[in-house]
């Protein structure tokens, strides 16, 4: 019986046995897992603090970690606490301590290291106080490592440019009427040591990559030497793709220049150490070799391989960080880019008016600041998904749902009050988009064309918000493998089993990390025909690699995938599954993520009330960086 007379069974895994008084009511509770309590408590064993508070704030900081958040704020921490599993909690009811008293309380603790600087600062305490935010100290170092990088790189001395050359470049690659944010973030990119280039899916991030590189080649002296990187396997071939299927489009003279660019993971790019996972073969002490290292989908590195990259990187070399502030952040702790992209600052004179000289900002024209330039004009799809797209980034829900309920060819709405049974109402469309791309992807496999049938496996896909459940990908995919079996031998599927484990058409998704093979978590493939049995193709920007089945470990079949893994891919038909309303995991951003997956129709899956939540719940990541930033 825990402190408040609430029953618990002791044998249950998710309750610590051992917690007594506030760690016991918050993991009772279903705020704290056990391994946030037993942290907390050894933390206390170890530091000799009797006093509850502290130990609750740094279980509370634990969880957080988990949650994506890098520190705990004691002011807001009571309103902002989601759920754990698949429902949210009422927390208000739980005795949370006064913020004022709680603050105090961790300051005196020996736990605590109070305090942005590190003289007087006891050595060996792993938690820190600063500016009224509780960090484990590792995050608070590696958040300080990044701000104080981003200065230093932005108050250093510009990388050399020859401005006339650079603005006849830009006069040759963007015309007067073209996209004027495009000519400004080349010319900010090739002005500056770091830039962001932020954007929706579709406007144009590889296209002005693409034409920066051939600015930076054409520029006097010796070839900059470049490196394109991305947080998956799955992004840096798309990178790779996109980099060269733009570059294809530049004159003979700037394509000859360029050459062929091949992209890496960031992983691989820094050096991964075997038995390490935050630590690089490249760091201060032995930096990376390039000039220019252009980084996609940054949205996606956690605020621990920021850092990691950011000390790798020479201090005169440029660093082009491109993503969408707007998509779901990584998985683990930090969302850097949205930080970097929204903090507040001064513009930065002496930019400013080389950006004039090279005609790349106009008189009236916002100022650039902390080298962020946001592409806002969208090529990739119209119409009511780019409409959907603008109204969940605003966060108005009557418009989302009036472009919803529409009813155009391009976006649908399949309003069901339940996906708890079997064969739910009105998802002919959906079975139908399966199993279309499923023949098209067996096809392909049978007759020995790798490229066709990775081509097609990218038809359409069905995003989930949950793992498991009803409304999970576990669920949806033994769903479609119904589905395929039912329609028989030419739809792909297990079939009867004839063909083994390894069957041509069979859709695959990399689950771990394979250096030797260069496959990464997250990366699909699919199992063709060829002339000695069976390969696993998978795509590396230029031809398939393949792969002998035998030699894969972990991968899975994919007929569904979270929408957290669709990230850094795209599809011409997207049927998106949202979570119930009350999921905490149904968020702005996941909705956002989900809907701008697609090139041509997306079809949306749910109930109003859960767009409505999805619309109005953006995701809250506690972070000291974008206001640190913004001094």
């Amino acid at each position: 019986m825990t402190a408040s007379g609430t029953e618990i069974d002791v044998h249950d895994p998710r309750f610590a046995r051992s917690a007594s008084g506030l760690l016991q009511v918050f993991n009772a509770a279903g705020v704290l897992t056990a391994a946030d309590v037993h942290v907390a408590t050894r933390l206390g064993r170890l530091g000799g603090e009797p006093n509850e508070l502290p130990l609750l704030a740094a279980a509370l900081v634990v969880r957080g970690i988990r949650h994506g958040s890098v520190c705990v704020d004691l002011d807001a921490v009571s309103h902002t606490v989601l759920g754990e599993g698949d429902e949210l909690l009422d927390v208000s009811a739980l005795p949370w301590p006064a913020p004022a008293g709680w603050r105090a309380a961790c300051e005196r603790s020996p736990l605590v290291a109070a305090g942005t600087g590190d003289a007087e600062v006891p050595a060996g305490r792993p938690l820190r106080m600063a500016e009224g935010l509780l960090y484990l100290d590792r995050y608070w170092r590696q958040e300080e490592l990044v701000r104080i990088e981003l200065r230093d790189r932005a108050a250093a001395a510009p990388p050399p440019v020859d401005l006339e050359r650079l603005r006849a470049g830009l006069d040759r690659l963007f015309t007067a009427d073209g996209p004027d944010r495009q000519r400004l973030a080349v010319a900010v990119s090739a002005l500056r040591r770091v830039t962001v280039l932020a954007g929706g899916p579709g406007t144009g991030k590889t296209t002005t990559v693409a034409r920066l590189l051939a600015l930076l080649h054409d520029q006097p002296g010796p070839p900059p030497r470049v490196a394109l990187a991305a947080p998956t396997g799955k992004a840096a071939a798309r990178l790779e793709e996109a980099v060269r299927e733009h570059t294809a489009e530049l004159s003979a003279a700037d394509r000859a220049r360029l050459g062929t660019l091949p992209a890496s993971t960031l992983h691989r790019l820094l050096g991964r150490r075997p038995g390490s996972t935050s630590r690089f073969r490249h760091d201060r002490t032995n930096r990376l070799p390039f000039d220019v290292i252009v980084v996609d989908e940054t949205s996606m590195v956690s605020l621990t391989l920021m850092a990691r990259l950011l000390e790798a990187v020479r201090p005169d070399a440029r660093l082009v960080l491109v993503g969408d502030p707007d998509q779901l952040a990584s998985v683990e702790a930090g969302a850097v880019l949205g930080d970097l992209a929204r903090a507040a600052g001064e513009p930065e004179p002496a930019l400013d008016a080389r950006l004039r000289t090279v005609g790349a900002l106009r008189s009236g024209d916002a100022p650039v600041v902390h080298g962020v330039v946001t592409l806002d004009r969208t090529f990739r799809f119209g119409g009511a998904i780019a409409g959907l797209a603008r109204a969940v980034q605003r966060g108005d829900a009557d418009e989302a749902l009036a472009h919803l309920r529409a009813g155009t060819d391009d976006l649908l709405f399949v309003e069901t009050d339940s996906l708890e049974g079997r064969d739910p109402a009105g998802l002919d469309g959906l079975r139908a988009d399966v199993l279309t791309a499923a023949r098209e992807v067996t096809a392909a496999a049978r007759a020995g064309d790798a490229a066709a049938a990775l081509r097609a496996l990218e038809a359409h896909r069905l995003l989930c918000g949950h793992r498991r459940g009803p409304y999970g990908v576990a669920r949806w995919s033994a769903e479609i493998e119904n589905w395929l079996a039912a329609a028989g031998p030419g739809a792909g599927g297990p079939g009867d089993g004839t063909e083994g484990e390894w069957y041509p058409g069979r859709p695959l998704l990399v689950t771990s990390n394979d250096y030797d093979l260069g496959l990464y978590n997250g990366d699909t493939g699919v199992i063709v025909r060829d002339g000695t049995g069976v390969r696993a193709a998978f795509a590396r920007g230029g031809s398939p690699t393949l792969i002998a089945p035998a030699r894969l470990s972990g991968v899975q079949s994919v007929y569904a995938m979270t929408v957290h893994r669709s990230q850094g891919s795209q599809f011409a038909r997207v049927t998106v599954v949202l979570p119930p309303a009350e999921s905490p995991l149904l968020t702005r951003e996941l909705l956002y993520t989900a809907v701008t997956r697609a090139r041509a129709v997306v079809r949306v899956v749910g109930t109003e009330q859960a767009v409505r939540v999805a619309v109005g719940r953006p995701v809250s990541r506690a972070s000291g960086l974008r206001e640190r930033l913004g001094r």
